[in-house]
């Protein structure tokens, strides 16, 4: 079970101001613990010590910066099974789900510690020209200064880990807002970072109302924000400045099943319905829109309706769940309502469509018309969407008709086919022989479009955490 409440950390130190936020059990839906809530004078707090750490952060050396994350991650493991149900009550992630998210916070804490020590730079040739003769360029990464990070509810571990630790491998103070939802994960890595010694004023870690955030974004003090969320993030590139800013902002995900892969269905229904209904469908790159070759795509339908009907639905803490419950029930509500209007304009439910509070029954529907919500925006929930083809080259097409751009899988024996779709589709990653879903903490991920912008991924977060200071020396 969880604590009875839980602190706020700013410049490194616990406080408990309050117990103001209550975090429900999102399957029972009763108060599981009681969080403190920031103020504003504690949002200015926290952002003046990491300004007044941003020197003491940069100087600290990399093999120290190293030794912090490699401490984190022997207490993630100590703490494994801990993280694991605070996760799975705070969000309603099937425990199974939640250990593997457990697993990826300490891989993306041990790629941090291994990038820590390998941040360098390079020699350029400035004798280009007579003009350059006797001149050499060497230019090295220096710390970007205090940034602030906004993280979302679905992935309360593994999201926080993507901007703290390439924060702290980088030589950045930063302060974090975790979603109001699930909070306690991130306060959980607080803890633990305050067991180091990190500079004062190395890191906050709090939640608070969105209206008392809004230095996060505005203040000129803050010099890189990380958005990770929905669409609200273009407000706030709007409203960020002159900092930095790396947004990822969520997709509508397209698998493409070629015409070759009759051979094998099986297991691409197994990875299908993996990517389309893991964690009840709430990630970013789950898979909402399944392109069918006409060939395939009968076959495909039935055994993947067979497959999700066996599918156990209830108490994530059991371990035989695999369908939990969504975050809350306005975003059930939401989008029952948005499968009850495809399916009024002539759209099929193949399987599913029911809800039960915030339980949302794993829903596959075919033939949606191209204007439904379903079709145009983020579905974020366990439903998936069938639709045939006949041509490879339409299904890149209706593939790249969509306003977001994060990721797209595609099934397909054709090397050519494959390179097609790395060439055409408009979307950040393109995974062959697997769902978009798929994802390692180390690789470049992020989106275009309305999906954002800036690459998550240790190192290139850290690239983007750091600047480029050149040295120019006349012999």
């Amino acid at each position: 079970m969880l604590k009875p409440s839980y602190p706020l950390y700013v410049a490194n130190a616990a406080e408990t101001p309050n117990t103001d936020l209550e975090v429900r059990d999102k399957y029972s839906g009763e108060v599981a613990t009681r969080v403190a809530m920031a103020d504003a004078a504690t949002v200015e707090r926290a952002i003046a010590a990491a300004v007044e750490a941003a020197p003491a952060m940069a100087a600290l050396p990399p093999f120290r910066r190293q030794a912090v994350l490699e401490h984190c991650i022997a207490r993630f493991r100590e703490r494994a099974e801990e993280l694991a149900l605070a996760l799975c009550i705070e969000a309603g992630k099937p425990i199974k789900d939640a250990r593997g998210e457990v697993t990826r916070l300490i891989d993306t804490f041990r790629i941090a510690a291994e990038e820590a020590v390998r941040i360098e730079g390079q020699t350029v040739n400035l004798e280009i020209s007579e003009r350059g003769r006797g001149y050499r360029g060497i230019w090295k990464r220096v710390p970007i200064g205090p940034c602030s990070f906004i993280t979302p509810f679905n992935f309360p571990l593994n999201l926080v880990a993507h901007k703290v630790a390439p924060a702290i491998a980088a030589g950045c103070p930063f302060v974090l807002k975790p979603a109001g939802k699930t909070p306690v994960g991130a306060l959980i890595i607080a803890e633990i970072l305050a067991e180091t010694d990190l500079p004062r004023g190395a890191f906050s870690v709090f939640a608070c109302d969105n209206e008392v955030a809004a230095p996060l974004v505005e203040d000129d003090r803050i010099k890189l924000l990380s958005f990770t969320g929905g669409l609200i993030g273009w407000d706030f590139k709007a409203r960020a400045g002159r900092k930095k800013v790396t947004l990822e902002l969520g997709g509508n995900a397209a698998c493409i099943v070629d015409a070759d892969q009759g051979g094998c269905l099986d297991h691409v229904v197994e990875r299908l319905a993996f990517g389309a209904y893991y964690q009840s469908g709430q990630s970013c790159i789950s898979v909402q829109r399944i392109l069918a070759h006409a060939d395939v795509y009968d076959a495909l339908k039935d055994k993947l309706a067979a497959k999700i009907a066996t599918f156990v639905a209830g108490d994530p803490k059991d371990e035989k769940t695999f369908i939990g419950p969504m975050i809350d029930e306005d975003a059930a509500r939401r989008l029952e309502g948005w499968i009850e209007s495809a399916r009024k304009a002539g759209a099929k439910v193949v399987v599913g469509g029911g809800r039960k509070g915030n339980m949302l029954e794993a829903t596959l529907l075919e033939d949606v018309p191209a204007h439904c919500e379903l079709q145009r925006q983020e579905a974020f929930g366990p439903v998936a969407l069938l639709q045939r083809f006949e041509d490879f080259d339409s299904a890149l097409e209706t593939a790249n008709d969509s306003d977001f751009g994060l990721q797209a899988g595609v099934f397909t024996d054709s090397l050519d086919h494959a390179m097609r779709a790395w060439d055409r589709l408009q979307v950040g990653g393109v995974v062959v022989g697997d769902v978009p879903s798929f994802r390692m903490d180390n690789m470049p991920y992020g989106g275009v479009k309305d999906s954002g912008f800036g690459r998550e991924g240790v190192k290139y977060a850290i690239e983007d955490m750091s600047e480029i200071r050149l040295l120019v020396i006349r012999s």
